[in-house]
């Protein structure tokens, strides 16, 4: 298709006040498939969006760049149809705003930044959707609170729902309660799970189809297309599935680990579950001697906390000791209870449910920890150290509670991994060695350890990846319900520990997401975060070698491989983060407005002073998630930094392919910077693994460095999060200082 070009610059917001226009003009004229460039006082004002329309019309433009605003601000105003390409040039919170006013090196600046959209442009064109017939039907596993809430407000919502539930009865744990803690003001009393209801509504619900004592077989394909096969008592059954919500709950953390607390000493030390179903099932006796006790303890986090058993708080087990407090109160009135603690979480309005607690005398807190549990004749024992009190304790009851906490049901416990066979391990784990499927693909083994519910055949393991905890990986800072499989969402407590009221929000939320996936991946649009993209990858698998860096780095499992590692892409579970571009030594990866050859244009388009003229060179590829607003709230806030910078904004860190580097070095950029995303469980990647990739493939850098007789220093890399704004400058600065100490590139004018 033909470049018809139209470049429009915006005078607003201090742009004409700081800026030579008419010289940006005459950059944008001097490119010959520009066929129109205009001006105007405010771009984003009705007027000056009427004009680009007009000119769009009349001059038969098909791809536009707007030099005025950052490309976080007004979207839907420049979006000019899915047949124009439109590229926003940042000269205000980038330029205008950060450097000094009619300065040469100012204006030198906003000129390449003319240049650089200029030549993002030429070499793009308007994505075309991906769009494949789909399914939008929702399958929930697991039908407990959170499964339950999940599907009802789907299938409320008009979408056909499938529970998958593998006891024979719905409602989970929920069902097991007798009681839960207050969910309504004034937060006093003990009130019903409403369990029951749910249940007679989920089976009375003409959307929704219910699977009980039934399991996952195998589940492959993609959002929108997820072939599923079940189990059950009834047989095999197949479902075709839009997308997955995964409510699968939560297990009680083995109580035999807990010896320290006196678990094993005496058979009258329970957990709080065992509790549970002595209340639900005739009463609260001793289970040494059928009596009831005259005093019980409840001990507090019970191996919670503990970096030794399990490191986080479980979220509900003060609640759960104070209610079952209550349970012993109202069932045995001359009892004698002690809660024994660390600290008393009972958070917002629980805390009239916890001091409403309090007000019983036979109530004794203290706060302390367990020293020793021991049997003392027909009682238990406990010294607390540590107390309130300023002196150690001994506290002697009949029966004694643990809190135990809960453990996801995803966590996989090492003794549960079933032992590789003689072909697996003689396979690296990369490989996938279940087998071939009828399409040719490699079926997966688990490339992580998996719990086995979702049996996913991707080549990255067979269910959610989880976090060090064994709760399914999530985005926990932006994107709760989110995880590493595209169109499948967790909720409830086996994305984090909570209570019966948080669960509903919860699956409230994840219901959401399965919806909103479903109705985008029909119009061929990607999820979060790049959410409404319409572009994705294609493979020139001619020039493939079959190296699998783009399978194996994916983080999102949208390549499969056949036997001889060409990948089979999955274009409905891709994230669009561009990974597999950066990723590939060949450069077959390409989206149609994002491209190696697109990105080595900008580079090469950047004006490179001589050395004589004592500017150097710095270009910075920034990540465009948290690291490129960084960069516009230091703009906003009017912070200062040097104008020998040039930003190249990238969808991830980690697709950033290393030929542009060397395109850089070959052009004579004097240093490189990298910008992006902090790594790791503090701070997450938007893209999970992409400034972790980047950082790994330094390495390559350093090596190409070597080989050009370069110095290390000229090509760094530097973290941020989205509230270091501020820090912006100095990063730049002391970078430009590195870089004026191991002076300009040898490359410069060769």
């Amino acid at each position: 298709m033909e470049n018809k070009v139209g470049a429009f610059i915006c005078e607003g917001c201090d742009i004409a006040k700081s800026l030579d226009i008419e010289k940006l003009v005459g950059i944008a004229k001097g490119d010959s498939e520009v066929s129109v460039c205009q001006t105007h006082g405010i771009l984003c004002s009705p007027e000056g969006l009427d004009a680009i329309r007009s000119s769009i019309k009349n001059d038969g433009l098909n791809k536009v760049m707007v030099a005025a605003c950052s490309e976080r601000v007004f979207p839907e105003a420049f979006d000019f149809g899915r047949d124009i390409f439109v590229e926003r040039v940042n000269v205000r919170e980038r330029v205008a705003w950060c450097h000094t006013p009619n300065d040469e090196d100012t204006q030198m600046l906003a000129e390449d930044c003319i240049r650089m959209g200029l030549a993002k442009v030429k070499n793009g064109e308007p994505p075309e959707p991906f769009i494949e017939e789909t399914t939008k039907d929702i399958m929930v596993v697991g039908g407990g609170m959170a499964g339950m809430n999940a599907a009802k407000l789907a299938a409320d919502a008009g979408y056909k729902v499938f529970i998958v539930e593998k006891e024979a009865q719905l409602g989970g744990w929920a069902r097991k309660f007798k009681k839960v803690f207050p969910k309504h003001p004034p937060y006093p009393e003990l009130e019903d799970s409403g369990c029951d209801k749910l249940i007679s509504e989920i089976e009375a619900h003409e959307n929704i189809t219910v699977h009980l004592s039934t399991t996952i077989e195998k589940t492959t394909g993609q959002p929108g297309k997820f072939e599923i096969d079940l189990q059950g008592s009834a047989g095999s059954t197949h479902l075709q599935i839009g997308s997955i919500v995964q409510a699968t709950g939560w297990k009680p953390y083995e109580p035999e680990k807990l010896t320290h607390w006196g678990y094993g000493v005496s058979p009258d030390v329970i957990t709080n579950i065992q509790m549970e179903e002595m209340v639900a099932n005739g009463g609260i006796k001793r289970p040494s001697d059928g009596k009831a006790p005259k005093s019980v303890a409840f001990i507090q986090c019970a191996g919670s906390r503990d970096p030794e058993h399990l490191p986080y708080c479980s979220a509900v087990c003060c609640r759960v000791s104070l209610k079952q407090a209550r349970y012993v109160r109202e069932q045995l009135p001359e009892s004698q209870v002690f809660i024994l603690y660390k600290d008393i979480r009972s958070p917002a309005q629980y805390e009239r449910f916890y001091a409403w607690v309090q007000e019983d005398d036979n109530l004794f807190f203290t706060k302390g920890e367990i020293a020793s549990v021991t049997k003392k004749g027909d009682k238990v024992a406990i010294g607390l150290e540590e107390t309130l009190l300023g002196e150690d304790i001994k506290i002697e009851a009949d029966l004694v509670v643990l809190a135990t906490g809960m453990v996801p049901s995803t966590k996989v416990e090492e003794e549960e991994v079933e032992a590789p066979s003689e072909d697996e391990e003689a396979t690296e784990v990369s490989q996938d060695k279940d087998g071939d499927t009828a399409d040719g693909k490699k079926e997966a083994t688990s490339a992580e350890k998996g719990a086995k519910i979702l049996n996913l055949t991707y080549r990255q393991g067979t269910d959610l990846p989880t976090l060090k905890y064994g709760f399914p990986d999530s985005h926990f800072i932006c994107f709760p319900y989110e995880t590493q499989r595209t169109g499948i969402f967790a909720t409830g407590s086996v994305r984090a520990p909570m209570d019966l009221a948080s669960t509903a929000n919860d699956a409230a939320g994840a219901a959401l997401k399965s919806i909103q996936t479903v109705e985008v991946i029909a119009r061929g649009e990607a999820v979060h975060p790049r959410a409404g993209d319409l572009s994705y990858p294609e493979f020139l698998m001619q020039r493939c070698t079959q190296c699998k860096r783009c399978t194996e780095e994916c983080p999102f499992g949208a390549l499969d491989e056949d036997d001889k590692g060409t990948p089979l892409p999955n274009p409905l579970r891709c994230r669009r983060c561009g990974i597999c571009l950066g990723a590939c030594p060949e450069r077959i990866v390409s989206f149609k407005n994002y491209n190696v050859n697109m990105m080595s244009d900008i580079v090469k388009a950047i004006d490179i002073p001589d050395e004589f003229e004592e500017k150097p060179r710095i270009l910075v590829f920034i990540c465009e998630n948290d690291a490129l607003p960084t960069l516009d709230m230091a703009g906003m806030a009017r912070l200062q930094y040097n104008s020998m910078v040039r930003f190249i904004p990238l969808r991830c860190l980690g697709s950033m392919n290393t030929i542009w580097i060397n395109d850089a070095l070959a052009s004579g950029f004097d240093g490189i910077l990298l910008l992006g995303c902090q790594k790791g469980d503090d701070y997450q990647c938007h893209f999970i693994r992409g400034s972790e990739l980047a950082d790994y493939r330094m390495g390559n850098v350093r090596d190409k460095l070597k080989q050009l007789v370069l110095e290390e220093e000229r090509v760094q890399m530097v973290e941020l999060a989205i509230t270091d704004y501020d820090k912006v400058p100095k990063i730049l600065d002391d970078f430009l200082e590195v870089i004026e100490g191991v002076g300009p590139n040898p490359y410069k004018d060769m």
